[in-house]
């Protein structure tokens, strides 16, 4: 059985789907991390530059590497050896020059081609999951999209995107997924456990998005808990399975 997740930026899939990430991993399942937007820019200036300063991060960090390779650290929590970065730029160097803008709908001129079905047929997947794009961040939804263009016909399960579903639990998917059904992914407390540790890797953001680690663990906690009850189960990580 082969796994390929799906993460527009350098944490989604593993704050979204960590658990899951590692219980297939430890099934002996072959998973592939694939992050799309993921490339380094030498200047960034304006908003894009402000995204990193408000981390703390001096104006002469390559902000991006510094997140390629948390990303590294928290697939190795996980047990991955398979991921890829893409190298696509996030939408701060892609013309959106506010946060408004981030969630606002992707801008007319945004069309660079993600290549989604060359990534889909080099990893030749069994099952593939993607963001539902819940928080509406035009880099998911273009993700979204593009896996939806696509016309990849094999198994797809788009999972609730992390941390926008912590802030807004019924929120709905930002693109039409097509018809399918919602599944519940038990997760054990060690696969809840690895996922906080893995997560916890993404020292620049942490602070940012949750307020620190203490947070962070709590939040993955009680939404574990929520998406369990929803289906019957103790702890579990939702997904909508298309048919």
């Amino acid at each position: 059985m082969k796994a390929l997740f799906l993460s527009p930026h350098l944490d989604d899939a593993v704050l979204s789907c960590g658990a899951s990430i590692a219980k297939w991993v430890a099934a002996g399942a072959d998973v592939v991390l694939a992050t799309v937007f993921t490339g380094s820019v030498a200047a960034p200036h304006g908003f894009a530059l402000a995204c990193q300063t408000d981390k703390g991060l001096a104006p002469d960090v390559d902000y991006m590497a510094l997140r390629r390779a948390e990303d590294e650290r928290a697939a190795l929590v996980l047990g991955l050896h398979s991921v890829l970065h893409l190298g696509l730029l996030e939408a701060p160097h892609r013309g959106y020059a506010s946060a408004s803008a981030l969630f606002a709908g992707v801008r007319e001129d945004d069309v660079a081609p993600l290549r989604m079905r060359e990534l889909l047929e080099q990893t030749a997947p069994n099952v593939v999951f993607v963001p539902q794009a819940i928080g509406n961040h035009v880099d998911h939804v273009r993700v979204t999209r593009a896996f939806v263009e696509s016309g990849w016909r094999g198994r797809a399960r788009f999972y609730r995107d992390t941390p926008y579903v912590v802030r807004h639990f019924d929120a709905a998917p930002a693109v039409n997924l097509g018809e399918g059904h919602d599944a519940f992914e038990e997760i054990s407390f060690a696969n809840l456990a690895q996922k906080v540790t893995a997560a916890s890797a993404y020292k620049t953001q942490v602070a940012f998005q949750f307020g620190g680690t203490r947070n962070l663990e709590e939040a993955m906690v009680t939404l574990a808990k929520r998406e369990g009850a929803c289906g019957g189960l103790a702890l579990a990580e939702r997904t909508f399975d298309r048919r």
